[in-house]
């Protein structure tokens, strides 16, 4: 199943839908006691996604192609992002790959949405990069799982951009702050069950920047697995229902472009993983 965050027009409160090719269905008004955001419906676990599926064709369906999205993930617990998750990327960046993951947290004024503006200071950072990533969303807790049994905690999946100022990112010894701009981590538009990606493996992954494709790969390149990041992770916490899990960039960085290609005022910015979705965002330069 797909599902995304609507706004809908004259209001300010998301509400969830479940998605039929270009049409919507609000969930709320399928059932009494219905979810009306993603973060309530995994934590009815199986029998209310049940519940759902069941009904998914009950309500009036709408068009999507006018809707104003919100964030694919609205409340997430945690973001936990994974850094020189590709060697392509991390041998562009000139970093090392350490034998265990990179693992920082993206602050929550982070998130935005499908179609979305992003806009940042001048003076605060002109080195912005765009980051095409896999989203993993965690839907039963997940603590101390084997590789083997990892997977059986995914909820879903969707994509993110992990904007990046890499000035900032060279300058500082941690990567929060240069990744969590308000706007820097734009989610969806969709979320995508766990079933209807059998390998999460084998997925396209790629970026779009003005019209120019600039990252072109595979998820199978990915020098930890989504099984290997979600055993790891949970050794150390228990990873709670609705936790967002962005799991590195492929190479392809504008940082490492001969010449370099930085996020401009006006440009627009493109990522996506095949079968799941594509995500696009409008870049601002405040002066």
């Amino acid at each position: 199943m797909r599902f995304a965050h609507v706004t809908p027009d004259g209001t300010q409160q998301p509400r969830l839908v479940v998605v039929d090719a270009d049409t919507g269905r609000f969930v709320d008004d399928l059932f009494d006691g219905a979810p009306s955001t993603l973060e309530q419906l995994i934590a009815g676990g199986d029998d209310l996604l049940e519940r759902v599926r069941d009904a998914a064709t009950d309500g009036p369906p709408f068009p999507l192609a006018d809707a104003t999205f919100a964030a694919g993930v609205l409340t997430p617990p945690v973001v936990l992002a994974i850094g020189l998750n590709y060697a392509a990327h991390s041998g562009e960046l000139g970093l090392k790959t350490d034998k265990t993951p990179t693992v920082f947290v993206l602050w929550p004024n982070s998130l935005s949405a499908h179609e979305s503006t992003t806009a940042w200071p001048r003076s605060l950072s002109e080195s912005v990069d765009y980051e095409a990533e896999l989203g993993v969303i965690i839907g039963a807790a997940a603590k101390n799982v084997s590789p083997e049994d990892a997977l059986d905690h995914v909820w879903g999946y969707t994509v993110v951009n992990d904007i990046t100022a890499r000035d900032i990112q060279f300058s500082e010894a941690q990567w929060s702050r240069c990744k969590s701009f308000d706007g820097f981590t734009p989610v969806g538009p969709y979320v995508v069950t766990a079933d209807e990606v059998p390998d999460p493996q084998d997925l396209h992954i790629w970026a779009i920047v003005d019209g120019h494709m600039v990252q072109d790969a595979s998820t199978g390149q990915m020098i930890r697995g989504v099984a290997t990041l979600v055993s790891h992770l949970s050794q150390s916490a228990t990873l709670l229902p609705g936790t967002l899990i962005s799991t590195g960039s492929p190479g392809g960085a504008g940082y490492s472009r001969d010449p370099q290609i930085f996020l401009r005022d006006r440009s627009t910015v493109t990522v996506g993983v095949d079968g799941i979705g594509s995500l696009t965002t409008h870049c601002r330069i405040r002066d």
